[in-house]
């Protein structure tokens, strides 16, 4: 299989994918030699955050112009934008995660390989929508580097709520349990009322454990509740750091560790998805 790496995932592979911008700002975009790709099995890095909405623009142009020479593709990307809004809630509203990976079908992906979807409790292979996603997970590679953090010492590991369950199944089951409160205003969402703690965590170190951390305030309201139920130390880790606003200082006032995978870039990212990225 030919691989074709777009430049966001210059941080792990040499890019052969031109990306730019013309002066009013549309999306550029060229691949060398593309003829040589025609009727290939191609293997295409793309990464669609944090630039979402352009870097999803730029994989419809790289995907249609294969496509136009009947090659097979498979996709990379990591962290799939979109995919929280599986759902629609409110009247009228767009659920966008379905319509997000139509789009990448029909723009001729075959295959979608991503870590820990949103809207998928499980790794394996599964169509959506018109898409077959194949979903990794990197929930084992993040306890590996708590058990680095805690120095051999035992600690707890805790699913932050029920959607996390799946990361920590092979490692006693816990998560917490979260309580929402109505959806408020015109926007889809509902803040946390509280979190509830079914376990014992007293004297005890936590790994409180997500698939991703956004703007942190669902994983603050757990490491208050953790904290609360008397816990040692603990430690936070995602698959998909987002980190949005001051989201790691405020974590970081509470908990003694914070990290992520690299499926997105940032600071905290401390778990390489490299070796999985490099088995497929």
């Amino acid at each position: 299989m030919i691989k074709l790496v777009s430049p966001n995932f210059s941080d792990l592979f040499e890019p052969n994918v031109e990306i730019g911008k013309f002066p009013d700002g549309n999306t550029h975009v060229r691949i060398p030699n593309l003829q040589e790709y025609a009727g290939k099995e191609v293997m295409l890095f793309h990464r669609l955050y944090p630039k979402q909405n352009s870097m999803f623009v730029e994989l419809l142009l790289i995907l249609e112009a294969l496509k136009e020479h009947k090659a097979r593709v498979t996709v990379v990307s990591p962290y799939l934008p979109y995919a929280r809004h599986e759902k629609q809630i409110l009247d009228g509203e767009i659920a966008s995660a379905p319509i997000t990976c139509n789009l990448i079908a029909a723009a001729g992906c075959e295959k979608l390989i991503t870590f820990d979807c949103h809207f998928l409790n499980e790794e394996g292979e599964k169509k959506y929508g018109n898409l077959k996603i194949q979903n990794l997970s990197m929930g084992d590679e993040l306890i590996m580097q708590a058990k680095d953090f805690f120095g051999g010492e035992d600690f707890e590991i805790i699913g932050l709520d029920e959607g996390a369950s799946y990361l920590v199944k092979n490692h006693g089951g816990k998560f917490m349990k979260k309580n929402r409160k109505q959806y408020e205003g015109k926007v889809d969402y509902r803040p946390i009322e509280g979190m509830v703690c079914e376990f014992d965590v007293q004297d005890k170190n936590v790994l409180l454990i997500d698939d991703m951390i956004s703007t942190g305030s669902t994983m603050i309201t757990g490491i208050e509740k953790i904290k609360a139920c008397g816990a040692k130390r603990i430690c936070v880790a995602a698959v998909h750091g987002l980190f949005l606003f001051d989201s790691p200082a405020q974590i970081g006032k509470l908990a003694e560790c914070v990290f992520s995978t690299d499926s997105i870039v940032s600071p905290q990212a401390k778990v390489s998805i490299k070796d999985k990225v490099q088995s497929l």
